[in-house]
């Protein structure tokens, strides 16, 4: 099972970009993006269903902001879109989709870079969410979720870690409270369980020459659950071509998600 997770920085943006022409050649069972900034009534039938793909989408309220979306060569047995806390939700957050003993989420954490009201929702948004990632990892199901979680975990996660302690990204509060998700709920960090070498980064700003010099950002995860997180044989960042100012996080997992029926 191949997943790859993208936050597009617009999923028009990114289609014009040659998103859609690479995405098939990846041979991805699943496809979880982020930062779709587009409504239904923008989305092309190649936005909406990839060839080979079903799609799933929860668009935010606001024109032209956040948004996530899925694709699988299955058809989910279930999807959830939201949280079903209206401040998150209508920001379009937080996509769940079921296949079998899996479960797959493609998320988009809030950034709180923009001003201090913003930094105020992200820590609503950590506060909420953390009894909800309590309540996954009991479920008793295999869990992954995937996206643009807006936090680099340690030092080795960024590159400019120390003029960046009193940034929204790398707070002590947002760091520590994504060391309880590991340490305390048990959730794994699939990348770094196979990839321990600094300078491994999924964002760039778009200022200066950061992406030339490779100053940048790990914060896109998929973080999983044990048992799935073990099965984990491959990890890539994908850096050969731009689609936006993040990169493709690719894990190749020991699991079969769309088995053969009768086997």
């Amino acid at each position: 099972m191949r997943i790859i997770t993208l936050n597009l920085n617009g999923v028009r943006s990114a289609a014009t970009k040659g998103f859609f022409r690479w995405l098939p050649v990846q041979q991805a069972d699943i496809v979880c993006v982020q930062e779709l900034k587009a409504h239904a009534k923008d989305m092309t039938v190649e936005m909406l269903a990839p060839d080979g793909y079903h799609g799933c989408f929860h668009y935010a309220v606001k024109k032209g902001y956040s948004g996530v979306g899925l694709y699988s060569r299955r058809r989910p047995d279930n999807v959830v879109e939201g949280l079903g806390i209206a401040e998150i939700d209508m920001e379009g957050r937080f996509l769940r989709a079921d296949f079998d003993a899996l479960t797959i989420i493609s998320i988009y954490f809030p950034s709180g870079s923009s001003g201090e009201h913003r930094q105020a929702a992200k820590f609503f948004f950590l506060e909420r969410f953390l009894p909800m990632l309590e309540t996954l990892a009991r479920c008793g199901r295999e869990i992954i979720l995937c996206g643009d979680w807006n936090i680099a975990h340690r030092e080795i996660d960024l590159k400019n870690w120390r003029t960046n302690q009193k940034n929204s990204g790398f707070l002590p509060e947002e760091r520590a409270w994504l060391g309880r998700v590991f340490d305390e709920l048990g959730f794994i960090d699939v990348f770094r369980q196979l990839n321990a070498e600094p300078e491994q980064y999924t964002w760039w700003s778009n200022r200066g020459q950061a992406w030339a010099k490779n100053v940048g950002w790990r914060i896109d995860y998929q973080i999983a659950t044990p048992g799935i997180a073990a099965r984990a044989k491959k990890v890539h960042i994908h850096k050969t071509e731009r689609f936006s100012d993040h990169a493709p996080l690719i894990i190749d997992y020991d699991y079969d998600v769309f088995p053969t029926p009768g086997t």
